[in-house]
């Protein structure tokens, strides 16, 4: 019997999972499917029953509905809970579990294209305090780094820094940009800026260390402005696509039972579809 995943979402023509999914049941010759739907938040309830009621084997979740589903869920686990948001789903027995796989993705890419990034690693400078930064954050916590969040609220840095304990965070905001920057070792960009050709326009690269890890969990752009002024002063940098490539495996390999690879083929074929 054919066993069919999805992604859900509205908007969700954008979604490049169904590419990176179709890729690997090709490659493993399964027979399964995976579909982007659109799903309006009206809509989202009489589609849980439909995951219920065993049509799907699973899916991920993007926006608006990570935080939406939660209620839905049947159950979640303490990591979800933790981060604030489930984006991928497991139907088993009528029943509907959520995690969070976003972390592992951020942490796969940095180990996949940056090995070692993480020892000894003094300060993870992270920019943005809004949804996006919060698995982020995690993953950086699970790795026991300090961490410097800044963000253009301050009270929205602070509050957030409060739910995910406070002991190892400093907080602040964007305008400490320049005086955080000589202190850290990686630098995250977890807000929009960089999309549509954005840019901090107050943020002095150059104050950086030499070998500062610069990264971004924006992929399209693939370089954003961010990376390239990096990049042109010779600091190491890891763009967003291998994240939303990693965050993929754990959910498929549920789903499907099969554990898939991150590979260079996959990379340039998703690739292919991005704006650069």
């Amino acid at each position: 019997m054919t066993t069919k995943a999805f992604v859900i979402g509205h908007p969700i023509a954008h979604s490049r999972s169904p590419l990176i999914h179709g890729t690997w049941l090709r490659e493993h010759g399964i027979d399964g499917t995976y579909e982007a739907i659109d799903v309006p938040p009206d809509a989202l309830e009489s589609f849980f029953e439909r995951l219920r009621g065993g049509e799907f084997a699973g899916g991920n979740v993007t926006i608006p509905h990570k935080q939406a589903v939660f209620a839905l869920c049947d159950s979640v686990d303490e990591l979800a809970r933790k981060i604030g948001a489930v984006n991928t789903l497991v139907a088993r027995d009528g029943k509907v579990h959520g995690t969070n796989t976003d972390y592992l993705g951020f942490l796969g890419n940095l180990d996949a294209k940056a090995p070692s990034w993480s020892d000894c690693l003094d300060c993870a400078l992270v920019l943005g305090a809004g949804g996006a930064a919060r698995a982020v954050l995690v993953a950086l916590q699970s790795r026991n780094i300090p961490i410097v969040l800044l963000n253009r609220t301050r009270g929205t840095a602070d509050r957030l820094a409060s739910e995910l304990g406070p002991e190892g965070f400093t907080v602040g905001t964007l305008e400490n940009i320049n005086a955080s920057a000589p202190h850290a070792g990686l630098v995250v960009n977890t807000t929009s800026i960089g999309m549509h050709g954005t840019r901090f326009d107050h943020f002095d690269i150059s104050l950086l260390r030499p070998g500062t890890l610069v990264t971004d969990i924006v992929y399209s752009p693939l370089e954003t402005p961010l990376l390239a002024d990096a990049r042109a002063r010779g600091l190491p940098t890891v763009d967003g696509l291998g994240m939303l490539l990693h965050q993929a495996v754990p959910g498929f390999a549920a789903w499907f039972g099969v554990q898939p690879a991150v590979t260079p083929d996959l990379r340039a074929r998703i690739e292919a579809t991005l704006d650069h």
